[in-house]
């Protein structure tokens, strides 16, 4: 049996927490349609409590989606809690998310109480905001830094309280791999009725493992992934969801499945790109504009004769037309023979020979060959007519 891995998409609330990057209500409603459209499980819509204009975008998000969870975020504070459920309330499935710090540092440098006060406090922010909605998803805040007894403690004492999904953040991006799944293995067996709630994921990028350790997560026992598209959020950024539904459709030994339509991840990336005004790194996994480019001869050799000698992802499975042959100085006769006959022209041995001679000159001075450069090339040093 597959198991399915919910995708909650964050993109709106951490996303949007990067500098420069907020977005109107306008905007939310319509990267909120293109995330219902994707098929995200879970949108989380914003923080209710931190500005009026967040309150109505959630608000607004909760009127116009209809077909997916619309999550809210609070703190451990019961006004947080009402102020997220008011925005929900034309939610049809309406989620509070509602948390506290659980590590020492959190506990003692940061909230500055005790172990004890945070399980009374994290009982009391589920309790409450179970009174309005019947979905309550629980943040350990720092859960990667967190002893794990006593972030069992605390996990096991929401559960009781009604939580139905506990997230474990590693906030800052700390945890390996192995260490992050073996967390989260030892809450499916330490804590008593893990069984009735969700395990989420919520990795950050600091040091580069935030998709490594979600996807370890999941190994291990968690059945809900909180991501962004393109990777954005707070300091070097969240999960990114393209990278964790593709690793997890290519790799389908491993038996796990979304509801995403990955043929939607390159244009919903270039709508969140364009709308935030965050361009993608152009070697981004998936949809940076370099993911299905070949610039080596060696590699354009083996893409034109066998897309799978060098492409283990068929452009079209995220949206993206088709891969693309750059010519450089570093492209090879088969490259640069592909790209004429995609001009309408057939060249003879001979020919291809006399232009390539002629196209390692124009490559050594432009780094980049154009098609307006190489119709130039074929027109000009070619004996045959050519008409373009």
């Amino acid at each position: 049996m597959t198991n399915r891995i919910q995708i909650f998409d964050t993109t709106l609330r951490d996303g949007e927490q990067v500098p420069g990057c907020g977005l109107s209500k306008k905007e939310k409603i319509i990267i909120a349609r293109a995330l219902e459209d994707l098929g995200v499980d879970i949108i989380e819509a914003g923080f209710p409590i931190s500005s009026p204009g967040d309150f109505e975008a959630v608000k607004a998000v909760s009127k116009e989606v209809k077909d997916v969870t619309v999550c809210a975020l609070s703190r451990a504070v019961q006004k947080d809690i009402e102020v997220a459920a008011e925005a929900l309330k034309y939610a049809q499935r309406p989620r509070i998310h509602t948390g506290i710090g659980t590590s020492d540092q959190h506990v003692f440098t940061k909230i500055k109480t005790t172990r004890e006060d945070i399980i009374e406090r994290a009982r009391a922010c589920v309790k409450h905001a179970r009174k309005f909605v019947d979905d309550v998803e629980f943040y350990a805040e720092d859960a990667g830094r967190t002893d794990n007894e006593f972030l069992a403690q605390v996990i096991e004492a929401v559960i009781k309280e009604g939580a139905t999904v506990v997230n474990i953040p590693d906030t800052t991006g700390y945890c390996l791999p192995e260490e992050y799944g073996k967390k989260i293995k030892y809450l499916v067996d330490h804590v008593d009725g893990i069984d009735k709630a969700i395990i989420s994921t919520h990795c950050h990028n600091d040091l580069g493992l935030s998709t490594a350790n979600s996807i370890e997560a999941i190994k291990n026992g968690a059945r809900q992934v909180e991501c962004t598209i393109n990777g954005i959020g707070e300091r070097a950024g969240n999960t990114s969801l393209e990278e964790v539904v593709m690793i997890l459709k290519k790799h389908h030994w491993l038996n796990y499945e979304t509801g995403i339509n990955t043929r939607q991840l390159y244009p919903i990336s270039q709508l969140v790109s364009t709308t935030m005004k965050m361009p993608v790194q152009p070697n981004k996994a998936i949809v940076g504009s370099n993911a299905f480019a070949h610039s080596s001869g060696i590699h354009q050799d083996g893409v034109i004769k066998n897309r799978d000698n060098y492409e283990i992802i068929d452009p079209a499975e995220v949206g993206v037309n088709e891969s693309s042959i750059i010519l450089t100085a570093r492209s090879g006769r088969a490259a640069l023979n592909f790209r004429i006959g995609k001009l309408g022209v057939q060249l003879s041995k001979d020919e291809l020979e006399h232009v390539y001679e002629r196209f390692l000159q124009v490559a050594d001075r432009v780094t980049i060959v154009t098609d307006a450069e190489l119709k130039n090339l074929v027109s000009k040093y070619l004996i045959t007519n050519v008409n373009f």
